[in-house]
């Protein structure tokens, strides 16, 4: 597999750095990477956004004329970029296993509903990025014996609070929405608010521990 990241132009003043090619192992690795990038391009101030993905990068220049000079740039810079020790915070999340699909996903493991939650509950979570709606976290970290497809038919409205399965991620829905995830739980923990001086709960590079709480969620 080609370790040679994919840079796309998008527009005349903005480009897409993609690395999702990566073999899955270095899922992590390849982030934390791409964030030291990202960072490294923001404090050339010349671009308007800069939007971490998965394993992907959407630039945002200021000018059209430095297109090329970023385009050329890139695959060198990506060579000789070092993790960034940016600032994250951890986040303890109190979370009641009572799920709509925690019986489901239970079944189609051959587990017993305590060991989904001690499976679940016992990992550390990385933020890999932000997506879907305003807060949604993608986290890495899910043990490999709770990948779970998909749900055939998305719900039409997934709750506040909810934190579900899909494919090898596990994510927290910040508000109702639609969503295709199995839900093994929920939380009250407040997400997104719009008013907030920093508005999202976490952001990439944060890392997220489920706390089991016996009782009922107010959401």
């Amino acid at each position: 597999m080609s370790m040679i990241p994919s840079i796309k132009i998008l527009t005349n003043s903005s480009l897409l750095f993609d690395v999702s090619h990566y073999s899955e192992p270095h899922i992590l690795a390849t982030q934390k990477k791409l964030w030291a990038l990202a960072q490294h391009c923001k404090n050339s101030n010349e671009f308007i956004d800069l939007v971490p993905a998965m394993n992907s990068l959407t630039l945002y220049l200021k000018s059209s004329e430095m297109l090329n000079k970023w385009y050329n740039t890139l695959a060198k810079l990506w060579e000789e970029v070092d993790d960034y020790p940016f600032d994250s915070q951890h986040h303890q999340i109190n979370t009641y296993y009572q799920g709509e699909d925690l019986d489901y996903v239970a079944n189609y493991h051959q587990l017993t509903i305590d060991e989904v939650i001690n499976l679940h509950s016992k990992e550390l979570y990385h933020v890999l990025f932000l997506g879907f709606v305003p807060g949604f976290p993608y986290l890495y970290g899910l043990n490999s014996r709770l990948f779970t497809p998909r749900r055939d038919n998305p719900r039409v409205s997934v709750p506040k609070g909810a934190i579900a399965i899909g494919a090898d991620q596990t994510g927290i829905y910040p508000e109702d929405s639609p969503g295709g995830w199995h839900i093994i739980a929920h939380t009250d923990a407040c997400l997104f608010d719009s008013k907030a001086a920093n508005p999202c709960l976490f952001k990439p590079g944060d890392t997220i521990e489920f706390v089991p709480v016996k009782g009922v969620s107010n959401d």
